[in-house]
């Protein structure tokens, strides 16, 4: 095995500096000015000795320098063939020996090398680091050599000075001896310790355990056996007589706690130290063993503990005082007896003390019904917090199911708890009362309601509490608490409430899964509009993956059916606005359309009321899809197409290609006619609707594509035409719109029954008669019957007249016709002429099918008898509330038209003239004068008498109202909210106007005005928001409570934590405002916490419970070279907070520029700060090896300094060079050789002529 030598600071300075003063001149003493002699500054290499000379003595200087430790080092070590694990030599080098040798080098990181000898021994060759070859070393040992065992006997108490402190020293033996050492359990009898491994390494590990063994020999380990009741004489008040003897002889002396039933105090450490500490515990023992006797008491059980005190207090406080020991009996036993130890004169003392300590704390119970006892606590702890708070020593404790209440602690402060307890149950039972109702389970979850609605709304009406029973205890029984009014009320409502559960019925409603979502609205918004309207009726809509058509309402029958209707029309109205129609438009132009900022697809949305979706930009989608009434979708495709003409350089070509081909040739959900658009570079193809007879087929895109599009198409269509079949039918052209019927809905049913395609001829048409049916023939066939079937029915056709007042005639034609549409639309598609303007006829003609004719006459008639009654009613209302009646784009007057089936008039509006007409209030006139109404405040009404009076009072109620509300001044900036948020949301949802008085008027009174409705609903939500802001007012005020302790800045760091983490932790669980003093304040250690009390009061028990942890740390300070500290503190501190977190301490290193840069400071606990020492002074170590080697090196390496670095630079004094006494060319007849002389130091490479001989010997060329 190599030699190792190890480098320290003071070797590597004799090394740099020759030999030591004193080993060559003598002991002469170190001087800044001594001046080598030649020998030594320059000591001769040693010569070769004799073979017989003995090398005892040094032979030269350089024998006294230490060698310089590598940090890679080299072992070589030799397993005989006996111990070798694999003896297969067939093939060295590639067996198993090579697969281990691998396997460690990895593991290990160190380099490995075998040898084979001539006796089949293996060598073994291991380089690396030290701490790599040792554990490779051990592995080696292990896995390629045989293992021998011993065993070696020591005293079991020496076992864990050989395990060491978490088991470092049985590791660092095991690696040092390249051994598995084998230690018994502490349970185990058994003191043998088996060593396992190489016989040199048992050797090794057998030698090192002894000298452990040997060490702890010198120590001493005695037990003494004295009687327990005298251990306490002996660990004195607090522990403080034997901590005392402790410190006085040095030894460790453990006595056994009071609840461990052991004689036995154990003294440990050096002989003498345990012999002193033994000879006065005897002496004590003895002495009190003789003056001491005992007496003893009875007391009761329960207050044995109010003896003994928190931890044991009492009793080491009567030691104390007294000297007397209280011995209690153990507290699982029944024995109520105390025994007081002690001398004769102070067992009176200690008695009164028992006696006053077990009657310092009473225990007593108050009788109360158990339902009372919620009550009593209060909401949240209050009534009872109250009375622990005015008397913190009383303990309450109530029982779960018993009718007591336990009242623990001081005498007079358990009775004033109880008064004041009995005072809350007496009033309770005034006003309290309580009653249960039996209700069939099933109904249970209905009283409570969607997430506690029904019940909530009970509770908080009523002021009572209700509990219903949980599903697993299966029991109707509902108890209803609160005070007797509230109690009665509740319990008949709940009856009530069961009764008509009992009474309900269940509707089931076939409606489309697809229009579920809409029905149900945005988070539920449109279905609780519903739920609102009908509270009684429950509405369940089916899960979305079942797949079901069917909505169920429960609820009272008339409630249901009515719910049931108006989910119908709601149904009607969504598929009415569910019409859709896609549109192709290149991707490229859809940002156009959107616009910027969206302003045009806003602007269509809004001027068509459609719904208008756009494709995602990753999308390869280019159809954008338009929904809503048919009408205004064809609308607002026609303008987004003219966007895409406008901006690009698109042809558009027609084909025509017979209708009856159209569907064949569109394919199975548009996929023929899609796989054409494909193959021809993205186009458009474009159809006419159904039933427009149109046979122009427009293809849209690039010119080339679009060609090709309409060869393919014409294609397709010659092929379509070979294989369809085709028929025609003979009939009137004024039957076709009554055959296509409204929105073509009734050839829509004839087509989806057969699957025929029926094309009606167009008005250009020669054949204006002629109807083709294309399709299957069967399917052809069907149509065909079906239709012949309609036409004989519309011969039944008759047409009448009728005579009209011309008078009336305007009735029916104004509005573009509307009353004749909704005659034709009521009455089976009726036609019905009025003569022309200006002719002066009174016929009337009405043609249609017999029944719908005739029930139109009655309608005109109807409606003509209505004219004749009609009657008009002026209207006074102010001018400047015209505006606010018309309400947005006329919508109020027209509703009120449609509803009371009036007209009215509005006057022209007359410009100001200066003169501002008396103010309106509330639809009256002020006081100061009477409204008088001019010719442009006359509104007129006309219609039947009775219903201009209705629309007369609907248009009043529009009229504007202004009424005051009170509300505090202080509140106004907050009903305002941030830039005007709040009071605009209020405005916008009560459709009003609400005043805020100037912040200058300093005034209470805020106005609203609008409709009477809207006015009260937003007088009632304007008091509501003032409650809130009330209440948060009152909540800021409870959160603003403040507490200030004081803490000492040095901890202030670690409450806070890193990066805050700590303190916003507290902050969190606490839910309060921890604030820290500034720098310049002049009260450094004042930490202030701001929040609700509670939680103040509970933070700050944080704090301390923090800050008692932090008081119990230490810190110590550590020598560390500072060279060193980058290392261990590691890549941006990485390796620090590691060490830290590891062992649970705080480091702090030095700053640049400190006094002692070596001092670094380790804090935590004791325990915790000796580890972390231990560490760092380890990796010191470590880490100085490289440090010194560097350094070594950059020694070696340095260039010699040429610039007379050896002279003072600040003096200015010329260097004197490197000097030396006793030189050569200093003896009689030298010269010290010439540096500039080209003969003593030649140039190599050139000749010089020999010259004579000088004090350096002969020269050599």
């Amino acid at each position: 095995m190599s030699s190792v030598a190890v480098l320290t600071q003071e070797s590597f300075a004799e090394h740099r500096s020759g030999l030591r003063d004193e080993e060559i001149t003598g002991g002469t003493p170190e001087d800044e000015a001594y001046i080598p002699t030649y020998l030594e500054a320059f000591p001769p290499l040693p010569e070769k000795g004799t073979p017989g000379e003995k090398s005892g003595e040094p032979t030269g200087a350089w024998s006294k320098i230490r060698p310089i430790k590598a940090s890679v080092i080299t072992q070589v070590f030799h397993v005989p063939l006996e111990e070798r694990r694999y003896k297969d030599n067939s093939q060295f080098g590639e067996g198993e020996e090579a697969k281990v040798c691998l396997d460690i080098m990895q593991r290990t990181g160190a380099h490995i090398e075998l040898s084979l000898a001539k006796d089949q021994g293996l060598s073994i060759m291991v380089t690396g680091k030290l701490d790599s070859v040792m554990k490779a070393r051990k592995e080696i040992v292990a896995r390629l050599q045989t293992q021998a065992s011993a065993t070696i006997t020591i005293p079991k108490e020496h076992h864990r000075f050989v395990i060491g402190k978490n088991g470092e020293k049985l590791q660092e033996l095991e690696l040092k001896t390249a051994t598995k050492i084998g230690i018994p359990r502490p349970d185990d009898p058994s003191a043998n310790i088996r060593i396992t491994g190489t016989k040199e390494g048992i050797e090794k590990a057998r030698h090192e355990i002894l000298l452990i063994s040997a060490e702890q020999d010198k120590r001493a380990v005695e037990r003494l056996s004295l009687e327990k009741a005298f251990h306490p004489f002996i660990a004195g008040a607090h522990n403080r007589l034997v901590q005392e003897l402790s410190q006085e002889t040095g030894a460790r002396i453990s006595i056994p706690p009071p609840s461990l039933p052991k004689d036995e105090i154990v003294i440990t450490g050096e002989k003498e130290a345990v012999a002193l500490a033994i000879a006065h515990i005897r002496a004590i023992y003895e002495e009190k063993k003789r003056k001491t006797t005992t007496i003893s008491v009875e007391v009761k059980k329960s207050q044995h503990k109010y003896i003994v005190g928190p931890k044991g207090n009492t009793l080491q406080e009567i030691m104390e005082s007294t000297g007397v020991s209280v011995e209690m009996p153990p507290l699982d036993s029944g024995s109520e007896t105390i025994i007081l130890r002690g001398e004769p004169d102070k067992l009176g003392p200690a008695l009164t003390q028992v006696y006053a300590k077990a009657k310092s704390v009473m225990v007593m119970e108050v009788t109360a019904p158990a339902w009372l006892h919620r009550f009593i606590i209060g909401k949240k702890g209050q009534n009872i917090g109250r009375i622990t708070q005015q008397l913190p020593k009383v303990h309450i404790e109530f029982t779960d199911g018993e009718e007591k209440i336990s009242l623990e602690g001081p005498t007079e402060e358990v009775e004033q708890a109880q008064a004041q307890i009995q005072d809350i149950i007496k009033d309770l039972m005034l006003r309290m009362d309580y009653t249960e109702v039996n209700i069939d389970q099933r109904f249970h979850r209905h009283l409570i309601g969607k997430n506690g609605a029904n019940i909530n709304r009970i509770k908080e009406q009523y002021k009572v509490s209700v509990r219903i029973p949980q599903d697993t205890d299966r029991s109707g029984l509902v108890r209803i608490e609160g005070n007797p009014q509230g109690v009665q009320l509740a319990r008949k409502e709940l009856i009530d409430m069961a009764q008509r559960m009992e009474n309900e019925r269940t509707k089931d409603l076939i409606i489309e899964q697809k229009f579920h979502r809409t029905i149900i609205g945005q988070k539920g918004e449109k279905i609780k509009e519903v739920r609102d309207k009908f509270p009684e009726v429950i509405i369940n809509f089916p899960d979305p993956a079942q797949k079901s058509d069917i909505v169920q309402l429960r609820g009272p029958k008339n409630e249901v059916e009515k719910c049931g209707k108006f989910l119908h029309r709601l149904l009607a109205d969504l598929i009415e606005n569910s019409f859709s129609i896609s549109v192709p438009i290149f991707k490229q132009f859809h940002k156009n359309i959107i616009g910027k900022g969206g302003a045009n697809i806003k602007k269509i949305r809004e001027e068509t009321n459609t719904k208008i979706d756009l494709p995602t930009e990753n999308s390869d989608s280019e159809m954008i899809v338009i929904t809503g009434k048919k009408g205004n979708c064809e609308v607002a495709r026609d303008r987004i197409l003219t966007i895409q003409r406008d901006l690009a350089n698109i042809k558009e070509a027609e084909v025509t290609i017979p209708a009856k081909l159209h569907n064949s040739l569109i394919g199975s959900r548009g996929c023929l006619v899609r796989s054409v658009m494909e193959d021809c570079g993205g186009v458009h193809i474009h159809f006419p609707s159904e039933g427009s007879g149109s046979d122009r087929v427009t293809i849209r895109g690039p010119a080339g594509e679009v060609e090709k599009a309409r060869k393919q198409l014409l294609q397709l269509a010659e092929e379509k035409q070979i294989n369809n079949f085709t028929a025609e039918l003979q009939a009137k052209p004024e039957y076709h719109k009554f055959l296509i019927g409204r929105g073509g809905a009734n050839i829509r049913r004839v087509r989806d029954r057969t699957g025929a395609r029926i094309i009606f001829p167009s008005p250009d048409d020669p054949e204006q008669e002629l109807i083709t049916i294309v399709g299957r023939e069967e399917a052809v066939r069907q149509a065909q019957k079906e239709l012949e079937t309609l036409v004989k029915n519309l011969d039944d056709v008759i047409e009448d007249s009728m005579v009209v007042e011309p008078r009336h005639h305007r009735h029916f034609v104004c509005r573009r016709g509307q009353v004749l549409r909704e005659l034709a639309e009521e009455y089976g598609g009726v036609a019905v002429s009025f003569p022309r303007t200006g002719t002066h006829s009174d016929r009337v003609t009405l043609k249609g099918a017999k029944d719908c004719v005739e029930a139109a006459k009655r309608r005109i008639q109807e409606i003509i008898v209505d004219l004749e009654a009609q009657v008009m009613v002026e209207v006074a209302i102010p001018q400047r509330y015209h505006r606010a009646v018309m309400g947005p784009k006329g919508s109020r007057i027209q509703q009120i038209t449609r509803d009371h089936e009036v007209q009215i008039k509005f006057p022209e509006r007359e410009e100001s003239t200066g003169v501002e007409p008396s103010p309106q209030e509330n639809g009256e006139a002020s006081p100061e004068a009477e409204f008088v109404p001019r010719k442009c405040d006359i509104i007129t009404i006309s219609g039947r008498a009775e219903k201009c009076e209705l629309a007369r009072a609907a248009l009043l109620t529009l009229v504007p109202v202004t009424v005051d509300v009170e509300v505090s001044y202080d509140l106004h900036r907050y009903i305002i909210g941030q830039k005007g948020s709040g009071i605009r949301k209020m405005m916008e949802g009560y459709e009003v106007n609400i005043w805020v008085p100037q912040q200058e008027q300093q005034s209470d009174v805020i106005k609203i005005t609008g409709q009477v409705a809207n006015v009260e609903r937003a007088r009632v939500g304007l008091m509501e928001r003032v409650k809130e802001l009330q209440a948060e007012q009152e909540d800021r005020a409870l959160r603003s409570f403040k507490l200030t302790i004081s803490v000492q800045p040095k901890y202030h760091p670690k409450i806070i934590g890193r990066k805050g983490a700590v303190i916003s932790q507290i902050r969190k669980d606490h839910d309060v405002n921890v604030q820290f003093p500034d720098k310049g304040d002049e009260q450094q250690d004042l930490i202030t916490i701001s929040g609700y009390e509670r939680n103040v009061e509970e933070a700050r028990a944080a704090i301390e419970q923090l800050v008692s942890v932090l008081e119990e740390m230490v810190s110590q300070d550590v020598k560390l070279d500072h060279r060193v500290h980058a290392r261990i503190i590691g890549a941006r501190g990485k390796a620090i907070r590691k060490l830290m977190e590891e062992f649970k301490v705080d480091i702090r290193f030095p700053q640049p520029g400190s006094e002692d840069p070596d001092r670094v400071t380790v804090s935590g606990l004791p325990e915790s700060v000796d580890n972390a020492i231990d560490h760092l002074l380890n990796l010191e170590e470590e880490y100085m090896m490289s440090v010194t080697e560097t350094e070594t090196m950059a020694a070696y390496m340095k260039p010699p300094s040429r610039g007379g670095g050896g002279g003072d630079a600040e003096s200015g004094v010329p260097a004197k060079g490197f000097v030396v006494r006793d030189a050569p060319w200093n003896a009689p007849g030298n010269k010290a050789p010439d540096m500039s002389s080209a003969e003593d130091f030649p140039t190599f490479g050139a000749g010089v002529a020999p010259k004579q001989m000088s004090a350096w010997g002969p020269k050599k060329f």
